[in-house]
């Protein structure tokens, strides 16, 4: 039996700790046609990073972890931002400005786009994709 009182000498893993933001709205101009340029709408983002939370954990310190706060300002900045013709885009440009924050290890970005223009009734349409650090 060992003494569970005594802190081990193992360093603390946090492989799979994460930061969520969902449901960020954005005012964009995006799509292929030029009528989505002309009037915009409303896209939505959900983020997901993988990154060692313990550091800000166990400081209690902002500085020690991602601000989602100044993330989503980031973000509204993108979709607000010049318009590209795909969501797709739009997404890896979330993903890129995610991963700038040298502590990201992996940004998953999903995009919807609930008025895209398809001649059908529909709730969604959407897009995710992750990125990861090398």
């Amino acid at each position: 039996m060992t003494d569970q009182s005594q802190p081990t000498s193992d360093p603390i893993t946090s492989a799979s700790d994460q930061i969520q933001l969902t449901g960020l709205r954005a005012f964009g101009r995006h799509g292929v046609y030029p009528a989505e340029r002309a009037t915009g709408q409303d896209f939505v983002v959900d983020v997901t990073l993988e990154l060692d939370l313990a550091p800000a954990a166990v400081t209690d310190q902002v500085e020690r972890t991602v601000h989602y706060g100044e993330l989503a300002g980031r973000i509204v900045e993108i979709v607000e931002g010049p318009p590209v013709n795909l969501i797709e885009t739009l997404a890896d440009r979330i993903a890129t400005a995610c991963l700038a924050d040298d502590r990201v290890w992996t940004a998953r970005v999903t995009v919807h786009k609930p008025q895209a223009p398809i001649p059908h009734d529909f709730t969604d349409v959407s897009v995710t994709l992750t990125r990861s650090r090398t």
